[in-house]
């Protein structure tokens, strides 16, 4: 290899990092500084640069610039900054270079773009994006359901490059195992479509059978390419989200973040204020505020706990209320989904209650004591939602998990004032310490990033076969005992700061889950070994 090819290969770069003889060997002499930094300096130094920046979004594409050019030094970075830099590399910071992305393209990332119109160029186009890797890891996207800021077409290829940041930044997942994936499927943002830099199709999204063979097709031919593979789905919109998790995740080992990955952490949430308050789960009533994919998927997550400590089926739908755009979900509406109509209830038990399109009625006539928001309504947890739900129980669980910051139900700040300290609070976003009353209450960001990189990191250290049931609760559990939730005004979930801790314990949890159900194929018989063994760590070589 061309000592411009080095300088031009991300994978490899090692920038001014090479030794003299180093130098002389690859026929860099003369392409590089007479001198030699090691990567700890290489690090201090971009990061100084970086600081220097204006703001988020400059920083992320500072920060894009290095990924492109020098993946090692990109991740020693990321790894020693994880809590100030998953907010600039990942969410809230990607929604805006998503928006732009056609515009500031300079680099497909080693991306795959699958046209739906070229179904006979899926093998070519995944083995082109592999080159001579051994991918062990998707994430794929169509860019339906991108964040809370909706169809983004093949600008939400940058989702698939986030998500796969993050899981090497808080799990050490070998960035040259790994694939970010868009089907570009069309788009319904016609601002896209009449964009003259736009990348994608520029026609309206395709639907029914024509697309879920060309899924099929992709998810076939990638098992067949890639036979060690785990496969992860992001924001795909709710007509097609659930849909395909259900035909593919008892066939192979797969994981939808939105519908899983939310559902894990927000039941990890509500396991810790279960435990600080000395209550019990299968005692609450559930009410999800944005009956998407996500609300769902967290909503169906939480009523499998509760059917596990005792309930019945039954018993537990009881116990749960869904309002989506129409208000209190009902089971005489047309426009359900398949995933709304097991939570719809019927009308006539709500005659003479109040208007059950205002989520302030709803609460009052379902003396709900969980309310989660995944509705993207800024500002929806009011004050009187909030002193409501503090009616209905001493220590209410109000988590809105909406975001960015601009589609939040609620702050943290006010969530903590309204309730007189008395909400168990997380949020979907960072969210600073709540002074109030002489306590600090440090708020837990309901933020998949505690879960999805460990879950990967626990799948692919032990091999498994499939992702069960079991092994999800596995990973909720997991996430208690890493703060100390004695203390006043202790995270119900734990700070970003610890997640590369917390990722380790969920892949052990994961790991030993899947040997006790005889589905981890790793030849290593210890998962604790087997997983930090798998662990990549960004160093020169």
């Amino acid at each position: 290899m061309s000592g411009r090819a080095i300088l031009n290969n991300p994978l490899l770069n090692k920038g001014t990092a090479f030794t003299e003889e180093e130098r002389k060997e690859l026929g860099l002499v003369g392409l590089l500084p007479p001198y030699v930094q090691t990567l700890e300096e290489q690090a201090a130094q971009t990061y100084a640069h970086m600081q220097a920046k204006a703001n988020d979004l400059e920083k992320r594409l500072f920060l894009m610039e290095i990924f492109n050019t020098n993946r090692t030094l990109f991740y020693y970075l990321f790894s020693q900054h994880l809590e100030e830099f998953n907010p600039i590399v990942y969410d809230p910071t990607i929604a805006d270079t998503i928006e732009g992305y056609s515009d500031l393209f300079v680099d497909p990332q080693y991306a795959a773009y699958l046209d739906i119109n070229h179904p006979e160029n899926i093998e070519a186009t995944l083995k082109n994006a592999a080159g001579d890797r051994d991918i062990r890891l998707i994430v794929v996207t169509d860019a339906e359901g991108i964040l809370g800021i909706g169809d983004w077409g093949t600008n939400g290829v940058d989702i698939s490059v986030g998500k796969l940041m993050v899981y090497t930044g808080a799990a050490g997942i070998d960035p040259a195992t790994v694939l970010p994936l868009v089907i570009d499927a069309g788009t319904n943002r016609e601002e896209l479509r009449n964009n003259p830099n736009y990348l994608g199709n520029r026609h309206e999204r395709v639907r029914g059978d024509r697309y879920y063979e060309f899924v099929d097709q992709f998810v076939q031919t990638a098992e067949k390419l890639f036979p060690k593979l785990y496969l992860h789905w992001e924001d795909f919109g709710r007509l097609n989200a659930a849909n395909i998790l259900e035909k593919y995740r008892k066939e192979i080992p797969t994981f939808n973040d939105d519908i899983q990955g939310t559902g894990i952490v927000t039941l990890g949430g509500v396991f810790a204020a279960m435990d600080i308050s000395k209550q019990k789960l299968t005692d609450q009533v559930y009410l999800c505020y944005g009956g998407g994919t996500a609300g769902a998927g967290i909503a169906a997550r939480v009523l499998r706990e509760m059917v596990v400590d005792g309930l019945s089926e039954e018993e537990a739908y009881k116990r749960f209320f869904m309002v989506d755009k129409q208000g209190l979900l009902f089971d005489d509406m047309e426009d359900l989904t398949p995933e709304q109509k097991p939570f719809a209830k019927k009308r006539s038990d709500f005659e003479g209650k109040g208007d059950m399109t205002k989520l302030l009625d709803v609460v009052k006539a379902t003396q709900a004591t969980i309310l989660v928001g995944t509705s993207t309504q800024a500002g929806s947890f009011t004050k009187e939602v909030v002193e409501a739900m503090c009616a209905n129980t001493e220590r209410p669980v109000i988590f809105p998990l909406s975001n960015p910051t601009k589609l939040a139900e609620a702050s943290a700040k006010d969530l903590i004032e309204w309730s007189d300290g008395k909400a168990f609070v997380a949020t979907g976003i960072p969210a600073d310490t709540v002074s109030y009353k002489g306590v600090d209450y440090v708020i837990g960001q309901a933020n998949n990033a505690l879960i999805y990189p460990g879950l990967g990191l626990g799948m692919l250290a032990s091999e498994a076969s499939l992702l069960t049931d079991e092994m999800i609760g596995a990973a909720a559990h997991s996430l208690s005992g890493i703060t100390d939730i004695t203390q006043a005004g202790a995270p119900v979930l734990p700070p970003f700061k610890y997640v590369g801790d917390v990722s380790i314990k969920v892949a052990e949890a994961v790991a030993k889950k899947a040997q006790e159900q005889g589905l981890a194929r790793a030849q290593e018989q210890d998962m604790a070994k087997a997983v930090r063994d798998f662990k990549w760590y960004p160093e020169y070589k």
